[in-house]
């Protein structure tokens, strides 16, 4: 065997223990834990730019996963939105009875046409979407589903998942793939009443 097939077969077993390195990372660092919420009487406005109320956007009927972004964002907000896209798309033609929401933490430059705008780089299906307001009202929404962190540049990856209204939430900490994410949500649809 030449030194060089050598070599190659070293930096592939290299690339592969670092790859699995890498997921065991992934996999212990993603926490479950099941939370109930109050959600606070706040006015949000979506991307379409519709005024509307976060309860009654929460509580639709229909399941909600639910994260926090920014769309200027350049780490933790495109890799969670990243996997969205690829959950709505697993999720077929389940997808339009799964309500996916994205709520701004830096609604000052959020303006409802860069959602819309950011929506659309993540190709956003109609019911998944994006809301900026007031930042009195998007810091009541992260205070009450305790993602608030003071500012944006500390914010954590954390999705939120309801199987049914007036049902606890299922929080996700860390970087969940669009597998797991599919995976929770079908347990929870299961386990609801």
């Amino acid at each position: 065997m030449s030194s060089a097939n050598t070599g190659r077969r070293v930096v592939a077993a290299l690339a592969c223990a670092a790859a699995v390195a890498v997921s065991a990372a992934t996999a212990a660092a993603l926490s479950r834990s099941t939370v109930t919420y109050k959600t606070p009487e706040v006015t949000l406005v979506r991307a379409d730019g519709k005024r509307v109320s976060l309860p009654r956007e929460l509580d639709d009927g229909r399941p909600v996963l639910l994260n926090f972004i920014f769309t200027t964002c350049s780490s933790i907000c495109p890799l969670t939105s990243r996997t969205l896209e690829e959950f709505q798309r697993k999720l077929g033609s389940e997808a339009p009875s799964v309500h996916l929401m994205s709520i701004s933490i830096d609604p000052e430059q959020d303006t409802p046409k860069r959602l819309a705008q950011y929506a659309q780089k993540f190709h956003a299906g109609p019911s998944w979407q994006y809301y900026t307001g007031t930042l009195a009202a998007s810091i009541a929404a992260q205070r009450a589903f305790d993602v608030y962190r003071g500012e944006k540049m500390s914010h954590t990856p954390v999705t939120l998942m309801r199987a049914t209204p007036g049902e606890p939430w299922l929080r996700i900490e860390g970087f969940a793939t669009p597998d797991e994410l599919l995976a929770d949500y079908r347990k929870l649809l299961l386990a609801a009443p």
